[in-house]
């Protein structure tokens, strides 16, 4: 093929490097390509655990001729890509920092499209996207979007909003989206501990099964407090005028 596409022999090289269990950065070697062309092919096409090559290399055709304009010019964006914007970043590197980023959220725990999504509004400044955007930018469908953008909401990292006289809707991350995810995850933690008190009653807490589970949700309430408590202390940090804020973090440092 053409420039620096990927072959469809490198795509089965990249497979053999996944089952053999190497890093994005060994098969990069193998191929004598960048790390960050093995990590988008991989993301592109299911996730370490999904690729296959000659699938990938069947859905790279596709992508190519779709995406090819009459007259075989340039296809141009239909989003502005992270790092367009005129701050004098280097785009290159936003968009390998942007595909690390899904790497990590598939290794948490992420599904594969939920990360891209992810990632593809953590990186944009307005920190909105509507959902077409977000095909067009991933290349993706819209129904993929939707089904992504459902499990974000439920674990309240993305909320939407619709302008007045707007007909679409627009998917926003907030600057304090982390906050409300690990206190999702604690409200989480407290239904399971919850439950796992109830075992304790149906199993006897003088037996072993149900010391165990006594065990667990002793741990899980310790975590939840402690973890409670420090994004209430964080809270009253971050909304303290600037200068008390700062003597705070100074004396804790200090204490420390």
């Amino acid at each position: 093929m053409p420039g620096n596409r990927l072959t469809q022999q490198d795509r089965r090289t990249i497979a053999a490097g996944l089952a053999d269990g190497l890093s994005y950065t060994a098969i990069a070697k193998r191929l004598k390509r960048p790390t960050s062309t093995v990590t988008r092919e991989v993301m592109r096409n299911g996730g370490p655990r999904e690729y296959r090559a000659d699938r990938a290399h069947h859905a790279a055709g596709r992508r190519a001729r779709r995406d090819r304009p009459p007259g075989g010019g340039a296809v141009q964006p239909s989003v502005p890509q992270a790092g367009s914007e005129d701050y004098g970043r280097d785009g290159q590197a936003v968009r390998a920092y942007e595909e690390r980023l899904v790497q990590l959220l598939v290794a948490i725990g992420l599904q594969a499209m939920v990360s891209r999504v992810l990632a593809c509004i953590c990186v944009t400044d307005s920190g909105s996207v509507t959902s077409a955007e977000l095909a067009r930018q991933l290349r993706v469908s819209p129904a993929s979007v939707s089904k992504a953008i459902s499990q974000l909401e439920r674990q309240e990292i993305v909320r939407r909003e619709r302008d007045a006289g707007q007909r679409h809707d627009r998917y926003l991350i907030d600057d304090d989206v982390m906050y409300r995810a690990i206190v999702g995850n604690l409200r989480r933690n407290a239904a399971f501990a919850e439950t796992v008190y109830e075992g304790v009653g149906v199993l006897g807490a003088a037996t072993p099964a149900g010391t165990r589970l006594k065990d667990m949700g002793q741990l899980l309430d310790h975590v939840t407090h402690s973890m409670m408590r420090s994004l209430e202390q964080w809270r009253a940090l971050a909304s303290a005028p600037a200068g008390r804020a700062g003597g705070a973090g100074g004396a804790a440092g200090e204490g420390g």
